[in-house]
């Protein structure tokens, strides 16, 4: 009904940035991981956005191809035969940056779902 694709919208909206935020909580906790299963450093995630229809949904999540650290420490056990490591390549400080952007996203749907629910609410109690 096209009463509700507003909340539909907003919905949409603050699904779409609490994943991207899951997404920054993985990047954050995974920026000193050295060896994945597959043997690499953790890669950082990247969320990709698109329209549907009124709304927004994930498209993907995938890989940032940006190349990874290297820090001299030949004390380290993932450490290469002259001593450097391999570090994600996940910066904290644009972590804080799009963690930011996803939050206050988020906000935004969540107060503009609340105020289509006050309207709705008012419409209801006018028809009474």
């Amino acid at each position: 009904m096209a009463v509700f694709q507003g909340l539909e919208v907003s919905a949409s909206g603050m699904s779409a940035h609490r994943l991207w935020q899951e997404v920054v909580a993985v990047n954050i906790a995974n920026a000193e991981t050295t060896r994945t299963p597959s043997g690499e450093p953790f890669r950082r995630k990247l969320v990709v956005l698109m329209q549907d229809g009124l709304g927004v949904k994930v498209a993907a999540i995938t890989d940032d191809p940006s190349p990874f650290r290297l820090v001299y420490d030949p004390s380290h056990p993932d450490a290469d035969p002259n001593g450097y490591v391999r570090l994600p390549n996940v910066h904290p400080v644009l972590e804080m940056v799009d963690l930011m952007a996803a939050t206050r996203g988020y906000e935004l749907n969540a107060q503009a779902f609340s105020l289509q629910r006050q309207m709705l609410q008012q419409t209801l109690d006018l028809l009474r």
